[in-house]
């Protein structure tokens, strides 16, 4: 096949059929052929054009020029508890930006001088510059660097930090981009605003005050060069760190400055070595358990802003030492804890992740999946009240004999046929389990789902007992729901606003019936009142679970009395057993001693015993089957005193060994007399 149009200078390897392809003359009448040399050049201008504006395109979305206005670090943010006092400070300081036409014309050519001397004559690269750095490099006079100002400024606005050629490659071009819409004011602004300058100070103004307590508008030569010398090492030359080093950075930039034209020689010998105006600051912690939590929330409401951003948390300075002091005068041995308090509406007022932030900033509340233990069957018997079972239906109590999974009763204390409230507030396993398989595992996972259960849930038998693990924090909004209500509970550190109109239309919230709540919340009143919880009897109405998982590895009380929801976890970090700690034991006590101070009117009360029933029952006393079975003979001789102030005192003998047995707010006590 030939090619219809000859290479220039190849006529002589014309077709022979020429003629016929141009009948009206052949050659001499033919127009003549386009030249395939100007085909291709065209051909790659038009590509060419095409990948300048598929690079702008891609720079409009990578590289927007809005972003480099921004703050390249979070500002600084104080938390302040519910009443105003601050209790953590996070983040860095990031000032108002600076205007150029603001400036005295030595701040700026500090920078100049030290950086980028040739700024305003270059296009964004300066080859010149690249070159002195190189030579100076070699020859140990290491006073500038090879990148420009632009070429700064876009890799700490918009690139890492690696040293690859291909973000060497973004960095010249996010650099031709920004030269080619700003003007070289807009540039060195940016740049001055957005720079480091050590101990977390960004931006030239927060720089300038921290350091020298004044602002950049106000800078003396000596100031601004010793700030100028700081962006090349911030943090060892830092003058708070080292002020010798930074003292003779700042010469050199004085000499540089009289290199470029700047200033003369008799101005830079003239300028005395800067001294630092630093104030001393209110001292915070950069974090608590509390803050942790609660600042990636705030950096949300925090987006945008400058200098120290400060909002109003919903924590309660006095809720927080009422938790501090319940958990210090509880006596946990070297088991670890966590407590979350919060109002029925998700208002957190009071966290502690575990017995030391500063040993452990781990947070067990909010980052620790553990096994809830009995406290799951919440959601076992909420699902049991909605497929239409109440408090007094009855459920089987015998030991399960049959089936590859048989889980047993505490201490294997089995009562036949028993009501759904007494196997709630006894904490039977086997009831639990048997509701389980007559729902089925739909009814009980969407019930956890609807009360805020978040974290991953094995269809399992042995999920109605706690063995998936949840947070403290989701497992006490749960309970919350309850207190609230509807569901869900979601917890939150900041107050939020009143829902309008369309909110309250398009919520997802959603109450419980008014009979499915009543006896929801008889299950939980009957296992304070006379089942496991008695350990968190107040003088007020309160409701709870206790929660003891396998091998006593997690004991747990969660609950609610007056107007809040508070949740209580111990145990070891290594997930080791617990030595004699259960649900309705340590973690019981903690809650009340808490709430005793906390709610008002709702001081701590002894365990109250069973009320004494009309008709007796045939069963025989509720006997809470997550606590250590006690097995006691009470000697014929046994006395019993009273000692002053609450409590009773026993005296007997086990076995032949005399011992004291107190009972009191705190419990069962058994001593060795005379030990």
């Amino acid at each position: 096949m030939h090619d219809p149009w000859p290479r220039p200078g190849s006529f002589d390897q014309l077709p022979s059929d020429i003629g016929a392809a141009y009948p009206e003359g052949g050659l001499v009448n033919a127009p003549a052929p386009p030249s395939r040399r100007w085909y291709w050049i065209w051909r790659g201008v038009a590509a060419a054009l095409l990948l300048v504006f598929i690079a702008i395109i891609w720079l409009a979305f990578t590289a927007p020029l809005s972003k480099s206005l921004q703050p390249i670090a979070p500002p600084r943010v104080t938390l302040l508890s519910a009443d105003g006092q601050p209790i953590a400070r996070n983040g860095a300081v990031v000032d108002r930006p600076v205007k150029a036409k603001d400036l005295p014309p030595h701040v700026i050519n500090a920078f100049l001088a030290i950086e980028d001397r040739r700024f305003y004559s270059h296009w964004g690269v300066d080859p010149r510059g690249i070159a002195r750095a190189m030579w100076n490099n070699v020859a140990g006079e290491g006073t500038q660097g090879g990148s420009t100002i632009t070429q700064q400024l876009a890799k700490f606005t918009f690139l890492s930090s690696d040293r690859t050629y291909t973000r060497k490659a973004r960095e010249l071009m996010i650099s031709f981009w920004l030269e080619m819409w700003l003007t070289k004011d807009e540039i060195v602004e940016r740049y001055l605003s957005n720079a480091y300058f050590g101990d977390n100070r960004y931006g030239l103004r927060a720089a300038s005050l921290h350091y020298f307590y004044r602002q950049p508008e106000k800078l003396t030569l000596s100031q601004a060069a010793m700030l100028a010398g700081l962006v090349q090492a911030p943090s060892r030359l830092a003058p708070t760190r080292n002020h010798g080093k930074a003292a003779k950075r700042s010469k050199l930039v004085l000499a540089a400055m009289v290199d470029a034209g700047f200033i003369t020689a008799v101005q830079a010998k003239a300028a005395p070595v800067a001294t630092t105006d630093v104030r001393a600051g209110q001292e915070l912690p950069t974090g608590t358990y509390f803050a942790d939590w609660a600042m990636p929330g705030a950096r949300k409401l925090t987006q945008e802003g400058y200098g120290d951003i400060r909002l109003k948390t919903t924590l309660d300075t006095r809720m927080q030492k009422a938790a501090r002091d319940a958990i210090g005068r509880a006596n946990l041995g070297k088991a670890q804890v966590a407590l979350v308090a919060m109002r029925p509406n998700g208002e957190v007022i009071a966290m502690i992740g575990g017995r030391s932030y500063k040993s452990s900033p781990f947070n067990r509340a909010t980052q620790a999946r553990r096994q809830p233990g009995s406290t799951f069957k919440l959601f076992v018997y909420l699902a049991a009240l909605r497929s239409g079972l109440t408090p007094d239906s009855l459920i089987d109590d015998r030991a399960i004999t049959e089936g590859a999974y048989r889980p047993k009763n505490a201490g294997a204390r089995y009562r036949g046929q028993i009501t759904l409230k007494r196997a709630f507030a006894d904490s039977s396993n086997v009831a639990a389990v048997r509701l389980y398989r007559q729902l089925g595992e739909r009814a009980v996972i969407r019930a956890a789902r609807d009360l805020g259960i978040k974290s991953p849930l094995t269809a399992d038998p042995s999920l109605a007992l706690g063995s998936s693990g949840v947070t403290l924090l989701e497992l006490t909004s749960a309970y919350a729901t309850v207190a609230a209500k509807s569901w869900p509970v979601a917890p939150h550190a900041f107050v939020q606003r009143e829902p309008g109109i369309l909110d309250t239309i398009w919520s997802p919230q959603r109450s419980f019936g008014s009979g499915e709540h009543r006896m929801l919340t008889e299950l939980l009143r009957a296992t304070v009142q006379q089942g496991t919880g008695r350990n968190a009897a107040l003088s007020i109405p309160a409701y709870g679970k206790t929660g003891t998982s396998q091998d006593n590895r997690d004991a747990l009380f969660v609950g609610y009395a007056g107007d809040l929801v508070v949740g209580v976890w111990v145990g070891n970090d290594d997930n080791t057993p617990l030595k004699g700690i259960t649900g309705g034991g340590l973690p019981a006590r903690i809650w009340r001693d808490f709430m005793g101070r906390a709610v008002k009117g709702a001081r701590a009360a002894a365990p109250a015993p069973k009320p004494v029933e009309k008709k007796p029952d045939p069963l025989g006393d509720i006997i809470p089957l997550d606590l250590p079975e006690i097995p006691i003979e009470i000697a014929k001789d046994t006395k019993v005193t009273f000692e002053q102030g609450e409590g009773v005192k026993l005296s007997t003998e086990i076995g032949g060994v005399p011992i004291d047995l107190t009972l009191d707010r705190d419990g069962i006590d058994i001593k060795e007399r005379g030990r």
